[in-house]
């Protein structure tokens, strides 16, 4: 509707195209939707395949996020372990002067 396309809506309904489906169409399945206009299947390829883009940018920045999250943790975990071992280093030495005295 946004594309001055509404003419199609009740057909693209009836087949229950949604935007998983949509995403697969290409000319000759917007065709057969009755998309007859060659004008029509032209805008709307070219805002899908704009959609397209968009989404294969989201995928790549999410997949950015999750990476830097994970670096983020492994970070936190070897910091948590390396106090750990000075803290157990620290009781050791205590146990050890102590047992000397």
């Amino acid at each position: 509707m946004s594309l001055n396309l509404e003419q199609y809506v009740s057909e693209f309904s009836a087949q229950n195209v949604n935007g998983e489906h949509l995403l697969q169409l290409d000319g000759s399945k917007l065709k057969a939707l009755g998309m007859t206009s060659s004008q029509d299947r032209a805008i709307i390829k070219r805002k899908l395949k704009e959609m397209k883009v968009s989404l294969e940018k989201a995928r790549k920045a999410q997949e950015k996020m999750e990476k830097q999250r994970e670096k983020l943790r492994k970070k936190e975990q070897e910091q948590l372990q390396r106090r750990s071992k000075k803290t157990d280093k620290c009781s050791s030495d205590a146990t050890e002067g102590t047992n000397e005295q």
